[in-house]
């Protein structure tokens, strides 16, 4: 009995192996009895059997012996031992708990992979049902949207305007619409400035500032567009004699004039276009566009299968299927154009028109003139000659203008380059005497002439050819105009005493007789 008490008492005591300490897991707590560990586990070497807490076990299995102990229970060092031996015994033998949950997942799959291919062959015959009932819908759905007129696809930020815009879903007028507001919120502003400073509104003025505020083109087709969804908006005329300030735009030319159309009282002063006026037009016009818009909707419920029938003061929204973007354009209204000028051809016509207005002795002559116009003309014979009193213009300059035509059909780039140098001639040969005059010396540099012709002359040449033009002057008037080479420089020498004008008429002479 005594020395089982020894034998335990050191047993106790004998210190904790290194593989005990290595097998503890970090989450482990360390027993009541064992000092803590002062330095971190190895790595255990090849053939150590795995810890007890780092074995895999299968849900359900018992705890083996070799499980961690809990903190109050003793360790002793003997059975640890022969708990790692059956441990590894055990570690070696195959589990048919393993073997059976392979098969359970084998089966498991089987069937997810039957359930798929029956989920495939049911989707796939709700495809086919619904394309049925597209194509069986599809005709009265063609009817209720428009087609575009010009047969052209939109851009697809106008094809899908009202989807891109934000908030809740509502009636949004489509994208022509919209556009059409926006010139006509621009087209009033513009109309009332120009009518609160009393000044007459014409189309060239309002549709440059329109283009200017919309970056949109503007023509008259907005305006009859603008016309037929708001018809008391203003009033057109053409009118005459309106001030304007463009070149290509005469006093007496007809142009369309735009007066807004304002309630005025009785008595009172010319009604201004103010901003709550301006503000109140451009709601009625939004208005009339909206109203516009719900006429095709309400066409478009009618076309579907069943008909639908929503009242206006209920609808909120657009059905799903209507193309809000795709309603078809506002037909312009008439415009007033301006009168057609009847032109007069034959003393026929003009002595109709004239009957009665002009004195028997004038009837008497424009008579005599329709019957001579009226007769037929008799052949010409070879020998006779030419009548004179119906040609244009006398033969002599017939055959001069056919003798221009077939030199310039036949005239050579050099000779082309020479005649227009020769039609400079005449302004260089005026610019040249003021130069000399100017430097107020006999005689200057060519270098130095050209440059001071060059700064002179109304168009831009560069020295050299101002040089070839002097050149050509010399040639043509020699007593005029001399060319002196001294030390390896060329000096021009001006006759200022000569007659300058009989000079630019003898240059110009020569002009025309080469350009002949």
């Amino acid at each position: 009995m005594e020395q089982r008490r020894v034998t335990d008492f050191f047993a106790r005591r004998r210190p904790t192996p290194r593989a005990a300490l290595r097998a503890k897991p970090p989450g482990c707590a360390p027993r009541p009895s064992e000092p803590a560990p002062r330095a971190p586990a190895k790595r255990a070497r090849p053939g150590t059997p795995p810890p007890a807490c780092r074995r895999l076990r299968l849900p359900g299995s018992p705890a083996g012996p070799g499980s961690p102990a809990t903190p109050g229970s003793p360790a002793r060092t003997s059975r640890g031992r022969k708990i790692q031996k059956k441990d590894a015994l055990s570690a070696g033998q195959p589990s048919g708990l393993a073997a059976l949950q392979d098969k359970d997942t084998i089966s498991e799959l089987q069937s997810c992979l039957q359930r798929a291919r029956a989920l495939e062959v049911r989707v796939q015959a709700l495809k086919a049902s619904a394309q049925k009932g597209a194509e069986s819908t599809s005709p009265p759905e063609a009817e209720g949207r428009p087609e575009q007129p010009c047969g052209e696809q939109l851009p697809a930020y106008q094809r899908f305007h009202a989807l891109a815009q934000p908030g809740p879903p509502g009636l949004v007028l489509p994208y022509k619409y919209q556009v059409l507001a926006e010139m006509f919120r621009s087209m009033d502003t513009i109309v009332g400035m120009l009518h609160n400073r009393s000044e007459t509104a014409t189309f060239a003025k309002v549709k440059r500032g329109v283009q200017d505020m919309t970056r949109k083109r503007f023509e008259e087709r907005n305006v009859g567009q603008i016309k037929a969804v708001y018809p008391t908006s203003y009033r057109f005329r053409q009118e005459r004699n309106v001030p304007t300030f463009k070149d290509g735009v005469k006093r007496s030319d007809y142009q369309l004039t735009i007066e807004p159309l304002l309630d005025q009282e009785a008595g009172a002063a010319a009604p201004q276009l103010t901003a709550s006026c301006l503000l109140q037009r451009r709601q009625v016009f939004s208005q009339r566009l909206l109203e516009r818009a719900k006429e095709h909707h309400r066409a478009f419920l009618a076309s579907l299968s069943p008909p639908m029938e929503v009242p206006d003061d209920q609808l909120t929204r657009w059905h799903p299927r209507f193309s809000v973007d795709e309603v078809p354009d506002i037909e312009p209204a008439a415009l007033p154009q301006p009168p057609t000028t009847e032109q007069l051809t034959t003393a026929q016509e003009v002595l109709a028109r004239a009957r009665g207005l002009v004195s028997p002795r004038m009837e008497k002559a424009l008579s005599q003139l329709a019957m001579r116009s009226a007769e037929p003309s008799s052949p010409v014979l070879p020998g006779d000659p030419l009548p004179t009193t119906n040609l244009p213009h006398p033969p002599q300059v017939r055959a001069k203008e056919a003798q221009k035509q077939l030199a310039q059909m036949m005239r050579r780039p050099e000779q082309e380059l020479r005649l227009q140098r020769l039609e400079r001639l005449p302004e260089l040969a005026r610019v040249l005497r003021g130069v000399f005059v100017s430097e107020r010396k006999p005689a200057l540099t060519m270098a130095m002439a050209c440059a001071r012709m060059v700064g002179s002359y109304c168009a831009s040449m560069s020295p050299g050819e101002m040089e070839k033009h002097l050149l050509l002057l010399s040639e043509l008037l020699p007593d005029w105009l001399s060319l002196h080479h001294v030390r390896g420089d060329t000096y021009v020498k001006l006759d200022k005493a000569a007659d300058l004008a009989s000079i630019t008429a003898h240059l110009a002479l020569r002009a025309r007789t080469e350009g002949l």
